[in-house]
């Protein structure tokens, strides 16, 4: 997924008003913000191979430390853990650890059967992108949803947590758009380059938040 990942950031600013929404970000999309430094570094690998969804050409065939279900348990507890040392906010600790934790459910509900339970074990996934309008309607709808619950939630302070907001879902809507109509990548590499723009939205989002206010 990836409207998904970024829905539930929005939608959890309603039960963690006081984490930025940039952290919330960090934590629902962690491990596709992980995955590319991995690739890059040769400790986790992706093949181009058209066909092997409907959706997407890439066979992630070997990616235990980030998407296998055991360490994203580890990941999970540990970005909790380091968020409240930071903030020492129960509350936030919970909700960003559960974030983190999302991803894979929702990646679950994706992915054919290629997410690992545990580093070198059984792979699981139900396959959702062997249908392109079911995944592309699943994903707009969460996505639709978590921008409904966060403009409840908050209201802008200014222009900026106006406008910066709405350029942010129309960029990210583009962006999908643009993955399900494009022609599979040229390599592997450009995959995971393409991918380490992803960070750019989490100073994003928290410049977002820094100009709107929880509505009362």
């Amino acid at each position: 997924m990836f409207l998904g990942h970024h829905a539930v950031a929005l939608g959890a600013k309603r039960i963690a008003p006081r984490t930025s929404l940039g952290t919330l970000l960090a934590a629902a999309t962690l491990l596709d913000l992980i995955w590319p430094i991995l690739l890059l570094l040769g400790a986790e690998h992706v093949r181009i191979d058209p066909g092997n969804t409907r959706l997407t050409p890439l066979d992630f065939y070997d990616y235990p430390i980030t998407h296998s279900l055991a360490l994203v348990v580890v990941w999970s507890i540990a970005f909790g853990i380091g968020y409240w040392l930071l903030r020492r906010d129960a509350r936030g600790s919970v909700i960003v650890a559960l974030a983190v934790l999302s991803h894979w459910v929702l990646d679950f509900v994706s992915h054919r059967p290629d997410l690992p339970l545990w580093p070198g074990g059984p792979k699981a996934g139900l396959g959702m992108w062997q249908s392109v309008p079911m995944t592309v309607v699943v994903e707009f709808a969460l996505f639709i949803t978590g921008i409904a619950i966060y403009l409840r939630t908050t209201k802008a302070r200014d222009r900026v947590g106006s406008i910066a907001l709405w350029v942010l879902i129309v960029f990210l809507a583009l962006i999908y758009i643009a993955h399900v109509a494009s022609p599979p990548p040229p390599s592997w590499q450009a995959v995971a380059w393409t991918a380490l723009a992803a960070w750019i939205f989490v100073p994003w989002a928290a410049w977002i938040d820094r100009h709107r206010e929880a509505r009362a």
